[in-house]
C-alpha cells in the first residue's frame, strides 16, 4: 500500500475560480473518422463561450497546427487577448485524461502545482506519447514564461486519467470501481481500493472516496465519472438517470443512484442528490455513444452542456440552470463531437486560480517544482 503523506495542497472544485482553460485543438482524424470536418467549428464555439470570462490555453501541434486553429477561430467573434497558443504535441484532442491536473496550496506565497499522472491511453489504444509528455511540457514551458508553478509526478507512473475522478473541493472524490478497479482495461495492476485513497489523499488532498459501480453504455474509457455524477456544490451532486426499463443504463444508473443516496460527507450528513435524464439511445454506424448530459464543463461564468437534439436537452439545461443559478448555462451540439467518444468535459482541463488565502501549504510540491 502507497504510503500517505499529505502535502497540504487540494485539487480545487471546478466551480470555483478559474485563471484558464485548457483544450487541444483537434487534429486526429481517426478519433471521428467521416465527420471530423465538423470538429473544429464545435471547438470554435467551446472557446467563444469560454473566453468571455477565462483565458483559454490550446495545446497545438506546432506552427501548422496553430495556423489551422487561428483559421477556424479568425471566423468567429474572439478578443484574441484571452486565446493563447502553447506547441505542445498530442495524440488526441481530450485533454481533459492527459492534461496537467492542477492543486492549489492554501498559502497565497506558494504556486499552484502541476500534477503530473501517467497516461496510457486508457489501457486500449497504442498512441498516447505524446499526450503522456503533456503535463511536464505545460510546466516548462509555463517555468520559460515566467509563471509561478510546480511540478509533481507520483512515482512508479501511477496512471490517472482526470475524467475518471470528480472533486468538490473539500475532500470528497468520486470514482467508479469499473475504471479504476476492473481488470478489463486495468491502469495500475495490482492496485486495491486502499492504494487510491492513499495517492488521492498525498497528491489531491483528498480525505473520502466515494466509490460508484459502473459508468454508463459505450463508454470507451470503461466508467469514467464524468459521464456519470458530477458534484455540483460542497454536498451536491447531479447524477444522471435512465428512464427506459429497457435501456442497458437502466440498471447500473439506478444501482448507482442508490448507492449515491446512502453516502455522506466528512462531517457524516447525507449528500444532497439531484438527478439528470439521459439522451435517447445516439448510435453510429451501429456503435452505441457514450452520450451523457453530465459530461458539462463548469467555466467562470458558464456551464457549457452537450445537447443530442433531444427532447431531453431542454430538461436536462433547465435542472443545470437550477443548480448553477449564478451562471450562464449554455448547450453545445454535441452529435458529431460524441463519434470521438467524449463531449465537453473530456476535452477540457481547469487551472485553477491561485489562492487568496494565507496560512500552511504545499511547500514539498512546490520544492519539486524550482529544482
Amino acid at each position: 500500500m502507497l504510503k500517505q503523506m499529505p502535502t497540504g495542497c487540494r485539487m480545487p472544485a471546478e466551480w470555483e475560480p478559474h485563471e484558464a482553460t485548457w483544450i487541444a485543438w483537434p487534429h486526429n482524424k481517426d478519433d471521428w473518422p467521416g465527420k471530423f470536418a465538423a470538429i473544429p467549428w464545435v471547438y470554435a464555439e467551446i472557446v467563444r463561450h469560454l473566453h468571455q470570462s477565462e483565458e483559454v490555453r490550446i495545446l497545438v501541434n506546432g506552427f501548422a497546427g496553430e495556423r489551422q486553429a487561428r483559421e477556424v477561430l479568425g471566423k468567429v467573434a474572439l478578443d484574441w487577448a484571452r486565446v493563447t497558443f502553447w506547441h505542445v504535441p498530442t495524440d488526441r484532442s481530450w485533454a481533459r485524461d492527459y492534461g496537467p491536473m492542477f492543486v492549489t496550496p492554501s498559502s497565497q506565497d506558494e504556486p499552484v502545482v502541476i500534477v503530473d499522472w501517467h497516461f496510457n491511453g486508457w489501457a486500449k489504444y497504442p498512441n498516447w506519447a505524446r499526450d503522456d509528455r503533456v503535463p511536464a511540457r505545460v510546466f516548462r514551458n509555463s517555468r520559460r514564461r515566467g509563471d509561478r508553478v510546480a511540478y509533481r509526478h507520483p512515482p512508479g507512473k501511477v496512471i490517472l486519467e482526470g475524467g475518471a475522478i470528480d472533486v468538490n473541493g473539500q475532500g470528497l472524490l468520486l470514482t467508479t470501481e469499473e475504471c479504476l478497479l476492473s481488470k478489463v482495461q486495468e491502469r495500475n495492476p495490482g492496485f486495491t481500493r486502499e492504494d487510491y485513497e492513499a495517492v488521492f489523499a498525498e497528491y489531491l488532498g483528498i480525505h473520502k472516496v466515494l466509490w460508484l459501480n459502473r459508468g454508463i453504455a459505450g463508454d470507451d474509457t470503461h466508467g469514467h465519472i464524468d459521464d456519470l455524477a458530477r458534484f455540483t456544490g460542497p454536498r451536491t451532486v447531479v447524477t444522471v438517470v435512465e428512464e427506459d426499463r429497457n435501456d442497458p443504463n437502466y440498471e447500473l444508473l439506478r444501482e448507482n443512484l442508490e448507492r449515491l443516496r446512502g453516502m455522506t460527507d466528512l462531517a457524516g450528513r447525507l449528500l444532497e442528490i439531484a438527478t439528470l435524464p439521459m439522451p435517447a439511445e445516439v448510435k453510429f454506424q451501429g456503435q452505441r455513444l457514450p452520450a451523457s448530459y453530465a459530461n458539462f464543463y463548469i467555466a467562470n461564468d458558464h456551464v457549457l452542456v452537450p445537447t443530442f437534439n433531444d427532447p431531453n436537452d431542454r430538461r436536462a439545461l433547465g435542472v443545470l440552470a437550477d443548480l448553477f443559478p449564478d451562471r450562464k448555462v449554455v448547450g453545445i451540439h454535441a452529435v458529431d463531437l460524441v463519434w470521438g467518444l467524449g463531449t465537453l468535459h473530456c476535452l477540457t482541463q481547469q487551472q485553477p486560480a491561485a489562492p487568496r488565502a494565507s496560512g500552511g501549504g504545499c511547500r514539498e510540491a512546490a520544492a519539486l517544482g524550482t529544482t
